[in-house]
């Protein structure tokens, strides 16, 4: 029986015909297999072999013979040599499942015959290790022969310079310390050991100190007081800004007592007495609303109430409202159907999918509904073909059909159909093709 710690190991040889093609020693143990697979020990492209056929089984501590009953094969048990089935009419072989094992001992030796194909196998002596190939002492040389001689001398010469000089410095003595006198020391660190003493603050008198303090109590009751405005100072402020007032802008122009009498003087003439301007402005009366009549039959251009003008609906009416009349926005409603829709999965429901366009039916309705105002006569079916990516999301949007004629209602649709997320999650890209119909309500 072979094991790791005997001295023999199993070799087995394979024969095709008459000619040993493979032959391998087995060091350490391990199942020995035969047939047509590649993860084989021994690999024969016989189409009568099965792909694997385990020939050599290694349970601890030997190998043992796993055959069939129509395997052909001799043992060699003791001196003689022994066929498959005699080692069964024995009882040498036992059976398990639908073949028989036969334990080898490190003497046994034989053959096994399947499918055209021959193994030899039994145990031998390990072959020799191969010496190892080493280069000769003159050859290898030495540690000081392949080391940089310059170098070497150099490092070893700085690290005894360094080391001596250490070695000194530790060795010699320690000076003694001799303490230094105040008047030996420079200024600067006299200066920094003896501090200067700072001067006194004065002393102020307690009388001077009791006038400030009254001060101070003089100033916080001011503070307290309300202040408190004379009449007369108001007056002669007002007086002050209107005089100002008087000599700017339009006011100046106006009130101007120049050579010929001011602006108003040359406007009103001289007889009306330019420098006063409530008497120029006397007997002025409002500003009314210019009629057709009036305007027409030359009648009085101011005073009065006046009458409106009408302009159809638009008029005006009082203090400048406008009435703009009963014209507004025309309401337009269209219809929108959709048809069954075209899915070519079966991840995605057709029921699911129409209902979830169905709640989304609005958006597609104001795209049509947008050109129908400028087109009340705009009907016809769109096709719109698109696919659900893995991730939910509408991609390719293209339109299939556009029987409309309309290309602003096809890209309104293409934009509302790219933002939907559809509560599917296919495997795989489901192209749909989803047909809808618009004609106006009316």
């Amino acid at each position: 029986m072979a094991t790791p710690a005997q001295s023999k190991i199993l070799r087995l040889a394979l024969v095709e015909g008459s000619k040993i093609v493979d032959e391998k020693h087995f060091k350490r143990p391990t199942n020995i297999t035969i047939g047509s697979d590649g993860k084989n020990t021994f690999i024969v492209p016989a189409s009568n072999i099965p792909p694997s056929i385990t020939l050599f089984e290694y349970k601890s501590p030997h190998y043992s013979l796993v055959f069939g009953e129509k395997f052909d094969g001799r043992v060699r048990v003791g001196n003689a040599d022994v066929n498959f089935q005699s080692l069964i009419a024995q009882g040498l072989a036992k059976k398990r499942g639908n073949a028989y094992v036969y334990p080898l001992n490190d003497s046994a030796k034989g053959k096994v015959s399947i499918g055209g194909v021959t193994l030899l196998f039994q145990f031998v002596a390990p072959p020799p290790e191969p010496p190892r190939a080493e280069l000769p002492a003159a050859i290898k040389g030495s540690i000081w022969q392949s080391m940089d001689h310059l170098f070497f001398g150099i490092l070893a010469a700085s690290l005894f310079l360094h080391f001596s000089g250490a070695a000194c410095i530790m060795l010699s003595p320690r000076p003694e310390e001799r303490e230094v006198g105040l008047d030996e020391l420079p200024d600067r660190f006299a200066k920094l050991l003896v501090p200067v003493k700072l001067p006194e603050p004065e002393k102020v008198p307690e009388a001077k100190k009791e006038d400030d303090e009254k001060k101070k109590e003089a100033k916080k009751e001011e503070a307290k007081k309300p202040e408190k405005v004379q009449n007369t100072d108001v007056a002669a402020r007002k007086v002050e800004i209107q005089n100002k007032v008087a000599q700017k802008g339009l006011l100046k122009i106006l009130g101007s007592s120049g050579s010929g009498g001011g602006a108003f003087e040359d406007v009103l003439g001289s007889g009306t007495g330019a420098g006063d301007i409530a008497n120029a402005l006397q007997g002025a009366g409002g500003v009314g609303v210019a009629t057709a009549d009036s305007i027409g039959a030359g009648g009085p251009k101011g005073g009065g109430s006046g009458k409106v003008a009408g302009i159809g609906d638009l008029g005006t009416s009082g203090g400048g409202n406008v009435n703009l009349g009963n014209k507004g926005d025309v309401k337009v409603s269209g219809r929108v159907k959709e048809a069954a829709p075209e899915v070519d999965s079966a991840d995605v429901d057709r029921d699911a999918l129409a209902r979830y366009v169905k709640a989304r039916l609005k958006a597609i309705q104001n795209c049509y509904e947008k050109e129908l105002k400028r087109n009340p006569t705009l009907k016809g079916k769109v096709v719109v073909r698109f696919s659900i990516t893995k991730s939910g999301r509408a991609g390719e949007v293209e339109i299939e059909e556009n029987s409309l004629g309309n290309e602003a209602v096809a890209s309104c649709i293409r934009t509302v159909i790219r933002a939907w997320i559809f509560p599917f999650k296919p495997e795989d890209d489901v192209p749909v093709a989803y047909p809808f119909v618009f004609s106006p309500a009316s």
